[in-house]
This record gives structure tokens, sequence and C-alpha cells, in this order.
């Protein structure tokens, strides 16, 4: 009797046909979404607080930038939401993008009006922040277990698209703005957007489509629920107490609003909901296991686990977010050529980014394997806050300088910039894998979409740092340390991401990685 034949092998993996439509697109849409947001704290001081103090225009620019950006990383939830449980992720980026078209229509046409302009930034904040969780979720269904190695290249390919659309976005809008006006400078990024959309579109017969659960008896929020009302004997309801608290403080945070205004007090909210029902879902998640199968408890802790990652990250979008608002702010009292415009600085940030994803992956990371030193994911995103921090060290250095007196070059800003861009590469980029890969199937939307809500946090805490230095009682108290309200929340801030790199390389050491892929 002949022997049996070895199992054929399988083939060699291939990159998915289908990833050029996905990478074209986000390059496109990025270059629209840069392209705004990139000029968008020059345009507002210059325009729409004029009837303000002068020395008040900057700030109030800066509140209605971070309050954008708020917006556009808090719709993620909707987003994914609606993708998981309805729609499907095509569909759902594919008519939310025509969403965000219509409001880069109404940025351009709507300049001059405060009521036009302030409902464009609304329908872009929905528009992109809705597929944002989205479109990197939908290129990780692109792939199984047996290609999946491949998927990391293609999110840092992701990323380096990404920075490539911002890098000329960045570069060109502020000339067009300067030169041409508002409806070119913001009609130039809405084309871009709606190439973005057709490109998408193009590719429709060639994706991959999980199927959603609608009605998944087993879903993360049935699981929590029924671990927070489900009574054990001779034991009390400790959770149940904690996300009742929750609620409570939630609700009181709207009390709020009279002093820093309602989009703090409903992120307040939002944390306080989140924070203290997570935390008693954890406390009582083994009472849901008479439900629920093993499985579905331990994607539900899966998704607690990995939450406490996204808050420590928090601090660094504090830091992040604030290049398109304090540090542009801080370029425009700097020297530089006349033809420089300040948001132009920015550009540094992308083109260093396209130089350091491939230095990392083909120079950096080799090396330090080869010193024994395995650089992954949550060391990797650890060092990338500490570099955060760093990068505000420098930049509040130069201010303290340029507080004294001394006029500084605006090349001064390109140190904080390597570093912060570094400590982005490192945070950014990895997390976007790191998330897709830490979330249960049924939950790849809605664990993005957390990722998301992780810089709605970090900016919320740029909106109450400014909100209380505003009052006289904590400026009587910053000018007694000798530096300027600006200067000390440079300072303060790296100071804040710092105890985040230490509390979040603690935490990494206990965390356990797992692999939530797909099978092919």
């Amino acid at each position: 009797m002949p022997e049996p034949s070895p199992p054929a092998s399988r083939p060699a993996a291939r990159m998915p046909a289908q990833i050029p439509f996905i990478i074209a697109n986000e390059g496109c849409e990025r270059f629209s979404f840069y392209g705004m947001r990139n000029i968008l704290t020059p345009f507002l001081a210059a325009t729409f607080f004029l009837y303000l103090p002068e020395s008040e225009r900057q700030g109030a620019a800066k509140e209605v930038f971070h309050t954008f950006v708020i917006g556009v990383y808090l719709f993620p939830l909707l987003g994914g939401w609606i993708a998981d449980r309805f729609f499907g992720k095509y569909n759902t980026i594919l008519w939310l993008s025509l969403v965000y078209c219509a409001g880069h229509a109404c940025l351009a046409l709507f300049e001059g009006d405060r009521t036009g302009f302030y409902t464009g930034l609304f329908l872009i904040a929905l528009g992109s922040g809705g597929i944002k969780p989205l479109v990197s979720s939908f290129v990780g269904d692109q792939f199984d277990q047996h290609n999946k190695h491949l998927a990391r290249k293609v999110f840092d390919g992701f990323y380096w698209i990404i920075n490539f659309g911002s890098f000329f976005a960045t570069l060109l809008m502020p000339i067009f703005l300067r030169d041409y006006g508002a409806s070119v400078a913001f009609g130039i990024p809405g084309a871009l957007m709606l190439t973005a959309t057709v490109v998408f579109w193009l590719g429709r017969g060639r994706y991959v489509h999980v199927p959603i659960t609608a009605h998944d008896p087993h879903s993360f929020l049935r699981v929590a629920r029924t671990a927070l009302t489900t009574p054990a004997p001779g034991r009390g309801r400790p959770g149940l107490i904690l996300a009742i608290a929750g609620g409570v403080l939630g609700a009181a945070a709207f009390l709020l609003v009279p002093s820093m205004g309602v989009v703090i007090a409903f992120c307040l909210a939002l944390v306080a909901v989140l924070v203290f029902a997570g935390t008693g879902t954890w406390l009582q998640l083994d009472r849901a296991r008479a439900a629920h199968p093993p499985e579905a408890i331990e994607g539900v802790r899966a998704v607690l686990r990995v939450l406490v990652v996204f808050a420590l990250v928090t601090p660094f979008w504090s830091l992040f977010d604030q290049k398109a608002s304090t540090w542009v702010l801080q370029a425009g009292d700097m020297t530089k050529p006349s033809w420089f415009e300040p948001a132009q600085m920015q550009a540094l940030n992308p083109a260093l980014v396209m130089i350091l994803i491939p230095f990392n992956n083909f120079l950096l990371y080799p090396a330090l394997r080869r010193w024994g030193w395995e650089p992954t994911a949550l060391r990797r995103m650890t060092l990338g806050i500490a570099f955060s921090a760093l990068a505000w060290v420098a930049v509040g250095t130069i201010q303290l300088v340029m507080d004294g007196g001394t006029a500084l070059a605006i090349t001064w800003q390109i140190l904080p910039y390597a570093l912060l861009t570094f400590g982005e590469v490192l945070v950014s980029a990895t997390g976007l894998e790191f998330a897709y890969s830490q979330a249960p199937p049924a939950m790849k939307g809605v664990i993005m979409s957390f990722w998301s809500l992780a810089v709605t946090i970090g900016n919320l805490w740029v909106l109450i740092a400014n909100a209380s230095v505003r009052r006289p009682e904590v400026i009587d108290s910053i000018k007694g340390t000798g530096l300027s309200v600006t200067a000390f929340l440079m300072f303060f801030f790296a100071a804040f991401a710092m105890v985040a790199a230490i509390a979040f390389g603690l935490y990494a050491r206990r965390y356990k990685v797992v692999d939530h892929y797909r099978q092919g």
C-alpha cells in the first residue's frame, strides 16, 4: 500500500488585491482632513473672533479647534456602533463619506457666516469621526491568520499614506488661504474628499465583508449588563454600586456647564460612566458565566483590559493635537521668512513620519532585536508617550527664552517636532494595529472607536486646562512661579505625559497580549 503523499504546502501569503483602493482612499481623505484642520486655528483667530480683545482671540480659536477635534474623535463611537449592528463597515463608510463631503462644501460656501461654517465643522466631525475606526478595521478585515503578518506592514503603510497626504496638505493649504482666500483653501480639501469617496466605491466588488452581528445575545453590552445585575448569594453588588455612582457623577458633571461649557461637561460625564461602569463590570464579570459562554466572558475581559491601555494613552493626545494650536500660535511669534506661514511648520511632522516609519522597521527595530531587546507594541507605546513629554520640555524651554525677550527663529521648533513625531510613530502607528488585534471579532468597530475616543479625552484635558487658567486666582498663582501662562501649561503637559508613561509601562508589564485576527 503506497504511503500517503505529504500535504500540499499552503501557497505563499499575498497582499490582498483590494488594499490599494483603501490606501488610496485614505491618502485623499487625510489630505482633505489635514488640509482644513491645519489652517483652522489661524483662520478662526483672524476671522470670527475680531470682536474680542486681541489677547483673547487665540484662546477662543484654540477652544473651537479642540472642541472640533473632540467631536471628530467622539463620533467614532456612533460610526462603530452603526457599522457593527446595522449596515456593515463598507456601507457606513460610503454614506458617512458623503456627509463628510457636504461638510467641506459648507466650509467653502460659508467662510464668512459663523452658523454655516460651524455647521460644516459639525458635518466633517460626524463624517470623519464616523468613518475613522471603520477604515482601519476594514483594512484588518481583509486579512486572516494566513496572511496576518502582512497586515502589520499594511498598518504601517496605512499610517505612512496618512502622513503623505498630511504633508502636502499642510505645506500647501496655508499658501492657498493666504493667496486665494478661504473658499479655495477649504474647497480643495473638499474636492479631495470627493475623490476619496469615488476611489473607495470603485473597489466595491473586491472587499472582504465580515458579517454584522446585529442580534448577538452575547455582545459586550449584554454581558456587561448581566454581570452588573446578577445577584450572588451571600455577596453584595459592589460593581452595580460603582456603575450607579458613575451615572450619578455623570449627571452631576452637567452642573459644570455654566463655568466650563457643555462640551467639557458632556465629556466628563462620559468619562465617569465609562470608568465606573467598566470597573464595576470587571468586579462582577464572573456572575455572567451562567448566561453567557466562556469566550464571550473572556472577550469582555479583553476589551476592559485594553481600555485601560487606551486611557493611559490619553495624555499623549493632549500633547500631540496641540501642535496644530499651541505650537502654531507660538510659531507666529517667532522670526521667519516673510513667505513662510506659521501653520506650514506642521508639515515637518508628516515628513518626519514618512522617514521614521521605514527607519524604525528596517533599521532600528532589527538592531534592537539583535541587541536582545524586543520592541513589542506596548514597549514602543511606553517610549512614545515619554518622548512626547520630552518634546514639550523642549517647546516649553523655547517659550521661556521668548518670554525673556529673546527673539528666536522658527527653526528652533524642529527639535520638539522631531521628538513629538518619534513619539507619535511609536504610539499612534503601533496603536492602530494593536487595537485591532486585541478586539474580539464582534467588537472590532467599537474597540477601534474607543481607540479614537482616547483622542477625545486627550483634547478634553486641554480644554479643562485652558478653562482653569482663565480664573484670576489661578493666573495669580502661575505668576508667582515666574512663568507665563503659556510656558506653565507647556511644562504642566510635559509632566502629565511623563507620569502617564510611567503608569503605562507598569501596566504593560502585566498585560497579556491576545490574538483576535479572524481565521482563514
